[in-house]
């Protein structure tokens, strides 16, 4: 019986809990790589890239999860309206990558 009731209980405090992907990167780190390398892009629109601020054109995005904003960062990515070079064309690592991500979805929502 007490066995049941801990797992009961420990369901609970799971469901109670809300796990936020973003939260496992530094979007204050990521500012410094935006202002120096995607804004090139992410400012203008370049090869159609979401402007940053821009929440009609972000929301889409931002809807299929902080990872896969990340995966298509860091891997490169072509879409219907646009491209992603791999990592920006940049030599940024994959963590950085993802704080510059996060940085940007949170100055877009």
């Amino acid at each position: 019986m007490s066995r049941i009731i801990t797992m009961s209980l420990f369901g609970i405090v799971l469901a109670g809990l809300s796990v936020d992907a973003s939260a496992a990167y530094d979007a204050t780190a990521g500012k410094s790589l935006y202002e120096s390398s995607c804004r090139a892009c992410h400012k203008r629109g370049i090869f159609n890239a979401p402007i940053v601020g821009d929440q009609a054109a972000w929301a889409p995005r931002i809807a299929k999860g902080i990872e896969t904003l990340v995966e298509h960062a860091d891997l490169g990515f072509t879409g219907k309206n646009g491209i992603m070079p791999a990592k920006g064309g940049t030599s940024a690592s994959t963590v950085a990558i993802g704080n510059t991500t996060a940085y940007m979805v949170e100055q877009s929502k």
